[in-house]
């Protein structure tokens, strides 16, 4: 098959959307399949033999300089205008502004693909795209559980830009509800996409991420009393907050350290808890860093947390089970889907309760035998369940009958 994959951003490190991108079309790719990838920045990092198109866009939410203000140069035509002016009044333009303009680029080239499969962008020009070829959408999980966190946490001034930053999720809603075929990663976001974009769960199909086989059991002996989280957004859904609560309660016991994966928002929630805690020097960011580097940093833990409020499948939940890591996480979202709930892989804490998480940590801790027998029983549900070559084979089937589907109502 000839597929057109479409990502609005594809962050290669700590975000989901760039890691399924990039695993899922180098699969794809040894499975037979031609892959070329649409994607607007930050652009992917891509295996070789799939082809990458960037599709520029302005590129207003870039590190260093998120929410610049562009050159008059740069603007190209009305979507980049309109891009800008929706940045000025506190949206989120980025899903809308890139769907149409993949849209425009699809348009001219219908007779280049059997397939399109979009990731995550569920934008109105994805409508357009749909009438002309076969399509397959990704929803990882509906970011209307997002909004609710982040309008739960923030002081009344915050709640009107807020707001209007979800906007976008209004017109996901809509586009979701017209596409004919939704895969996502859990059952639990089989159902809440469901439940808040009011899909017909009979287009939803549940096929779960894998993982890499560069994560693996450490060579190296464990640091004493470290701790490890990932946390892809420093945003109050993650549950940053609550660990660091948890950490402080430990400092008191005992010598822990947490390296937290992440790149925290200067002045924002995560360092000014860190420093009313009095945690400076207990808690270490790492972010950008290489898949090996990253890799001997999981297995550098004595215990991994997921203290997450909720999670659509949480990806670095199962590839530190593949390091054979250790892990307290939360009962939330798709967690207990990934880990299992019978305790062999993970022990499950209701998420934002600190003195549940301080109690499942110090156990851990305390039990060097526990944490071994644990982290073997993490490596073989990896190693059972989430292969990425078993993604991409359920997702070519997909394609297949949406192939067959489209052309059966466009014959009829």
């Amino acid at each position: 098959m000839r597929i057109a994959m479409l990502s609005y951003r594809s962050k290669p490190h700590c975000g989901g959307q760039g890691v399924y991108l990039r695993h899922l079309s180098r699969e794809l790719v040894a499975l037979g399949h031609e892959v070329e990838v649409f994607s607007g920045q930050p652009y992917p990092e891509l295996d070789e033999g799939v082809r990458l198109t960037e599709v520029p866009s302005l590129d207003l939410y870039r590190e260093p300089d998120p929410f610049r203000v562009p050159r008059l140069r740069e603007f190209r035509d009305l979507t980049d205008v309109y891009e800008f002016l929706s940045m000025l009044t506190a949206a989120f333009p980025e899903p809308r502004t890139f769907s149409t303009r993949v849209a425009k680029l699809l348009a001219r080239r219908t007779a280049d693909f059997d397939v399109v499969h979009d990731n995550q962008t569920v934008g109105y020009g994805m409508l357009d795209v749909a009438k002309r070829l076969p399509f397959v959408e990704t929803i990882h999980h509906p970011i209307t559980f997002d909004r609710k966190v982040d309008l739960a946490h923030a002081p009344l001034k915050k709640q009107l830009p807020l707001r209007r930053w979800y906007s976008f999720l209004r017109m996901q809603g809509k586009v979701a509800r017209q596409l004919p075929v939704i895969l996502t990663v859990s059952e639990s976001s089989k159902r809440d996409i469901a439940r808040d974009f009011g899909v017909d769960p009979s287009v939803l199909e549940v096929i779960t991420l894998g993982v890499d086989e560069v994560f693996v059991p450490p060579t190296q002996p464990r640091v004493p009393g470290r701790l490890v989280a990932m946390a892809s957004a420093d945003t109050p859904m993650k549950g940053v907050g609550t660990l660091l609560e948890a950490v402080a309660k430990l400092r008191t016991e005992r010598d822990v350290t947490l390296v937290l994966v992440t790149r925290p928002v200067k002045g924002g929630r995560t360092e000014k808890l860190i420093e009313k805690l009095g945690l400076e020097d207990a808690v270490e960011f790492v972010s950008g860093i290489s898949d090996a580097e990253l890799v001997a940093l999981m297995g550098s833990a004595e215990v991994a947390c997921v203290p997450s409020l909720y999670e659509g499948f949480s990806l670095p939940t199962a590839e530190l089970m593949a390091c054979e890591t250790p892990l307290v996480v939360s009962r939330a979202g798709a967690i207990p889907e990934v880990v299992g709930d019978d305790g062999e892989c993970a022990l499950l804490v209701e998420p934002g309760d600190v003195e549940e998480l301080t109690s499942a940590i110090r156990t851990l801790l305390d039990d060097p035998d526990r944490r071994a027998r644990m982290g073997a029983a993490g490596r073989r549900r990896v190693l059972e369940r989430f292969s990425w070559r078993a993604v991409a084979e359920a997702t070519a089937a997909a394609y297949e009958r949406a192939i067959e589907d489209f052309n059966q109502k466009k014959g009829a």
